[in-house]
């Protein structure tokens, strides 16, 4: 009789054990989840302030035309592009790289450095841009708490009983972690 109750023990502790590892991937999963709707609220900011940046340039500099275009296409692509991060990357960069060259045409107009819609424009690009590195590294720190946990002994039974897979983080090409903020 004794070893009955026991036993009964013993499963109810590893079931609740099991119950509360699944919560906890759960939240993880959300909180996941979560972290990257953060990331792409930010970067829809900065989809929104592109076009105004373009034509406050294209004013001063008419004839940079292709760049302008390249931009455009750049931020069509980036907004297209919804997904998990690694489907997400891509457009980023190239988006990122044609702000970059956009500012850099700046350089070469002091009307256009002096001008207070841009200098404002500007400010907010890189508000956003410093926003978004805040945002990704909250999630690529929850990926990371995810991952550990879908590849950790015994929490990694659950996850794969339940479905639980690791998530990608959301990283930059090395020459974007390295350069200034456009």
């Amino acid at each position: 009789m004794i070893a009955i109750w026991i036993a009964l023990g013993a499963a109810a502790v590893l079931g609740l054990s099991v119950l509360v590892s699944y919560n906890r991937f759960v939240s993880q999963r959300n909180l996941v989840r979560n972290s990257w709707h953060n990331i792409d609220t930010e970067l829809r900011r900065r989809y929104d302030l592109i076009p105004n940046l373009v034509s406050v340039v294209k004013g001063y500099a008419a004839h940079e035309r292709e760049l302008f275009e390249t931009v455009t296409q750049a931020r069509a692509d980036a907004i297209a592009a919804t997904g998990p991060p690694g489907q997400q990357e891509g457009p980023e960069r190239a988006l990122v790289d044609g702000v970059r060259q956009l500012v850099a045409v700046a350089e070469a107009y002091p009307d256009l450095k002096a001008s207070e819609s841009f200098l404002a424009l500007q400010r907010q690009l890189v508000d956003t841009e410093d926003r978004i590195q805040v945002v990704r590294r909250v999630y690529n720190a929850n990926v990371r708490s995810l991952n550990t946990r879908v590849q950790a002994f015994p929490s990694k039974l659950v996850a794969r009983s339940f479905g639980f897979r690791e998530a990608g983080y959301f990283e930059v090409e090395e020459a974007l972690r390295t350069a200034p903020p456009p």
